[in-house]
């Protein structure tokens, strides 16, 4: 995935489902942050997966999970983030496109982090553009990507908060799938927040 929402893969890569067969999968992930458009929800070690399911027609669905702290920032304290997605994927003229939706749930946190978001992204060869709209006011990102072989570059901007820049590579290793990122976040003057990281993920899917 990319598929246009961000879920799936962990704190390294933004995840793109592969919509070839009718299919579920499952998938499992450690890392030692989780970076979300640049900043971090965890602090520290993320343990995350989720479900996803695959038409052969486009259409797909998912549910995924992770732990977050987000003490540095809010003051919520650990807990949970569920997010639920659903799209639909299609080609029109050699151009990918791809419709989503997105709810990121955060349960029992009295802080009001709940937000949905529409998305749209395009693909064209390597080459990535996706725009999530923040719903209720929520605020939106923009984001464009280039992939060469294993190696990915991306730089996104969101409103209120600022601009991210994220270098990965991935990798085999052994039965299992691995990638190494650098995140760096730069503050629009609004959030408050100057970060960067160094990432090691290791997924497996079933």
């Amino acid at each position: 995935m990319k598929n246009l929402i961000k879920i799936g893969a962990i704190a390294i890569f933004s995840s793109a489902m592969t919509l070839q067969a009718a299919e579920f999968e499952s998938n499992v992930a450690l890392s030692n942050d989780y970076i979300w458009r640049g900043m971090t929800q965890t602090d520290g070690i993320a343990v995350s997966g989720g479900f996803d399911y695959a038409a052969d027609g486009g259409f797909y669905a998912g549910i995924w999970g992770s732990n977050v702290n987000f003490n540095d920032s809010t003051g919520s304290g650990n807990g949970a983030e569920f997010d639920y997605y659903f799209g639909y994927g299609f080609d029109m003229g050699g151009i990918g496109v791809d419709i989503g939706y997105v709810m990121f749930d955060y349960p029992g946190n009295e802080d009001g982090l709940d937000f949905e978001e529409i998305v749209l992204g395009f693909s064209m060869g390597d080459l990535g553009l996706t725009f999530a709209l923040g719903q209720d006011g929520a605020p939106d990102y923009t984001e464009v990507s280039y992939a060469i072989g294993d190696f990915g570059v991306s730089y996104g901007q969101y409103d209120d908060y600022g601009d991210n820049l994220a270098l990965t590579y991935g990798f085999g290793c052994g039965s299992y799938d691995c990638g190494i990122g650098y995140f760096d976040f730069s503050d629009d003057g609004y959030s408050g927040m100057d970060e960067d990281a160094l990432v090691f993920s290791m997924s497996a899917s079933f």
